[in-house]
């Protein structure tokens, strides 16, 4: 990256710095603010860094005396790209500034919502989450000296180079996350100071290539004083990787140590993706500013449109899935699309012009997916020597030369550092081969190592450092690394699928785990057209995206680690283990009864986090520790299709039966297991009213067996029969206690009886009630018996 590239992008993702010296009562025009906090506080002497600050307004500009190809030109014309596609106004208008005006979330006006809700003041933290309340707190004078103070202390240990850009992210997502960019009140504040800077950064970039490629010299005249020509140049590329094969990649296993081979292969393809996205990066001269959304196997960024970046793409795909058949077959394939737009595009003018960058997108990727290969590559994979192969690995079951275990070089590796990549807190990448590393594309390997190891390879092999990923938080002066969010959480003693269900045992419940998958429903539909037209814009997208990597790859450790839903008694944090989150998605395995527990949690939390404008479905799979984890796999998903089968989604299913459950949906019939529910209705209805019933009335009552609890989900079962109705009568009738029970019994009973010959006459409250039971049974374990 050229000198100049570097210097454009830290004074692109500092020029309103000056905003949060201006809120702490500095009381100056901020480009002031921040020029003379930078250059005093700081100590930045840099004039192409400062300029950026000091002349990224009109009015500052029309009087600087500046070069016509200062950097601050197209710092300038980046801030008003970025504030077009940030600031939008409010139906009702309003005048004015409000300095301790609080952020809103994105989620007020996605899918239809017309919320009102506020984010208190607070600081990014990866063990706190900050959820949208409706009470405005003000955003005070004291609260911004906080955010100075910490900015302050992270800045003056930067050097202001390459090395260093990922540090100045970090430190601004941590602190400007919940800052607003703009407190006019006319205008919906909606995104951050961070999100803005951050875009600001990537489109300063993509402008500095496209004017090169274009031979522009005088960035006056192209910026300034033409500036509204430039917006209508189609100068930028929306650009999109998707990673295809991740699931059979990770589920297809059998393995003694399947959770934690699970969990590596898992890391390591989120870590293969990383690694992609920088090298990338890299070969385009570009930063991580310019990377939009990363997670689950996708990543979206704004790139330069020129004749060398579609070159390096086209060479990097190539080489990228050379490398893929090469080490895995067909097995992992990564296809790409981009859609040329203009600076209009981005905000989204004219209307619908920034969802059809996504349906470009979209359809380039599906064309790739559709024909992989070219003659020449599928001759090369069928005509592949398998004589090299010795025999298939018993844990991938790919064909590879194995060692004396039957175990091919990854799965080895994999199985070394298992621990080491689920522990420790980096993930390195080398330019040589190192002991239990894993390969990846473009001639680099992965180990997992501490923050004291890393810096012994700095200082002894800097040559051989590629850049290295720190989990979760950020290291102030640690030049090569780029904080990643990661679902990482794992239980006190949770390391083998034996452990959870052992867990689930001494909790009382059965020797299960539970497998619990989720994903958020109609994601592809927010993203295109979530927001109304109005709002439809790239500074939107990104904020929604960035919210949710948050939620699914970070706040999520928190919901395991600090549970609040219970359907018992416990203490402690969860006994799961994540094995995957991020994106949109998860897989999480546990002991049976807090994979049940943890749904609802997540649930709840994420209605309240989105303001309930998204919904997850979500399936839940009970197995016995021994069972093959690519056959679980397989069967969650599609408890998981089944409750996106029904209408309206937002859906759990547990624990099916053998029926089929028929709803009418727009006039169709339409078959969902009998064990698929509405979030509300399996809390309220299935465990609420009915689970509790049967708990309040079997824990204080002497016929505990589950053999009674198994004969009368017989009779429910075959309710439609007159002697089965009978024969339901005459077991309800056998629980009452004799005249010797206290009052309360007596009590229980009355209510207990009189629900359940309620209940046996709806064929809803039927299949309601086999949940339940089957719960009860499931989650109250009678002896050392396993059920």
């Amino acid at each position: 990256m050229r000198d100049q590239e570097v210097k454009l992008i830290v004074g692109s993702l500092l020029h309103d710095i000056g905003k949060v010296i201006y809120r702490t009562g500095d009381g100056r025009n901020h480009s002031r603010s921040g020029y003379d906090y930078l250059r005093e506080e700081i100590g930045i002497d840099d004039k192409d860094i400062l300029d950026s600050v000091l002349y990224h307004h009109a009015d500052m500009l029309r009087s600087a005396n500046i070069s016509n190809d200062s950097n601050a030109y197209i710092t300038y014309i980046a801030d008003n790209i970025a504030s077009a596609t940030d600031r939008r106004g409010k139906e009702k208008e309003d005048y004015g500034f409000e300095m301790s005006m609080p952020l809103q979330p994105v989620f007020n006006i996605l899918n239809g919502n017309s919320g009102n809700a506020f984010y208190s003041p607070d600081m990014l933290k990866e063990d706190h989450i900050n959820y949208p309340v409706d009470e405005q707190k003000s955003f005070d004078q004291g609260f911004y000296n906080e955010v100075k103070s910490r900015i302050t202390d992270t800045l003056k240990g930067i050097k202001w180079d390459e090395h260093y850009i990922n540090s100045i992210l970090s430190v601004l997502e941590a602190t400007m996350s919940y800052l607003p960019s703009s407190t006019s009140k006319g205008e919906v504040a909606d995104i951050s100071l961070f999100d803005h800077v951050k875009l600001t950064a990537a489109i300063s970039s993509c402008i500095y290539q496209y004017m090169n490629d274009s031979q522009v010299k005088d960035y006056r005249e192209y910026l300034y004083k033409n500036a509204q020509d430039f917006y209508g140049k189609k100068a930028f590329l929306l650009y999109s990787m998707d990673l295809s094969g991740i699931q059979d990649f990770i589920y297809t296993i059998h393995s003694k140590d399947a959770l934690k081979t699970l969990r590596a292969r898992s890391f390591y393809l989120e870590i293969m993706m990383e690694h992609m996205i920088d090298t990338l990066l890299e070969r385009l001269s570009l930063s991580r500013a310019n990377l939009l959304y990363a997670g689950g196997g996708h990543c979206y960024m704004i790139l330069p449109n020129t004749a060398a970046v579609k070159d390096v793409l086209a060479k990097f795909m190539g080489e990228t899935n050379e490398w893929l058949t090469e080490n895995y077959d067909i097995a992992l394939y990564v296809a790409d699309g981009y859609a040329e737009a203009s600076a209009d595009n981005l905000k989204n003018v004219p209307e619908k012009s920034y969802g059809e960058l996504f349906k470009t997108m979209s359809n380039a990727i599906s064309e790739k997916k559709s024909n992989r290969y070219m003659i020449e590559q599928i001759k090369n994979l069928n005509g592949s020597k398998k004589i090299q192969y010795s025999r298939e690995c018993r844990i991938c079951k790919r064909l590879d030369r194995v060692n004396e275990e039957g175990v091919c070089s990854i799965c080895d590796a994999m199985r070394k550092s298992s621990k080491a990549i689920m522990n420790e807190q980096f993930f390195v990448i080398t330019s040589s081969e190192v002991e239990n590393g894993l390969p990846l594309p473009c001639g680099a390997w992965m180990i997992a190592e501490s923050e004291q190891k890393l810096r012994n390879r700095m200082q002894n092999q800097p040559q051989s450092l590629l850049r290295a990923y720190s989990k979760n938080r950020y290291y102030t002066g640690l030049d090569v690394a780029a904080r990643i969010w990661v679902g990482n959480y794992s239980g006190d003693d949770c390391q083998t699928m034996e452990d959870l269900a052992r867990h689930a045992f001494d909790s009382g419940a059965v020797r299960r785990i539970g497998v619990l998958r989720a994903d958020v429903d109609n994601m592809g539909q927010a993203f295109t057209s979530g927001f109304a037209e109005k709002y439809n814009t790239i500074s939107r997208t990104a904020t929604l995206s960035r919210q949710l990597s948050m939620f699914f790859k970070c706040y999520i450790n928190t919901l395991l680690a600090e549970k609040e839903y219970m359907i018992g008694e416990s203490s402690g944090g969860r006994s799961a283990t994540i094995v995957y989150s991020g994106g949109d998605d998860l897989f999480i395995v546990g002991a049976w009864n807090d994979i049940v527990e943890l749904a609802v949690d997540i649930r709840r939390n994420f209605k309240k986090y989105t303001l309930g404008t998204l919904t997850l479905s979500a399936g839940i799979g009970m197995y016995d520790s021994g069972y093959p984890i690519s056959r679980i796999a397989y069967e969650v998903g599609d408890l998981e299709e089944d409750s996106k089968n029904l209408p309206g989604k937002d859906a759990i299913t547990l624990l099916p039966d053998s029926e089929v459950h028929k709803m009418v949906s727009n006039k169709e019939t339409v078959s969902i297991s009998d064990a698929t529910y509405n979030w509300d209705i399996f809390e309220k209805k299935v465990i609420g009213e009915k689970y509790n019933t049967i708990r309040d009335f079997f824990d204080n009552s002497s016929e505990r067996g589950s053999a009674f609890l198994y004969r009368l989900l017989e009779l429910i079962r075959g309710r439609g029969e007159s002697v089965n109705f009978a024969r339901y009568v005459y077991l309800l009738a056998r629980l009452e206690p004799d005249k010797k029970a206290n009052e309360k019994q007596q009590e229980l009973y009355k209510e207990f009886s009189r629900k359940m010959y309620k209940w046996i006459e709806s064929e809803e409250d039927c299949r309601q009630l086999k949940t339940a039971i089957n719960m009860y049974v499931y989650m109250t374990r009678e002896s050392e018996d396993e059920i």
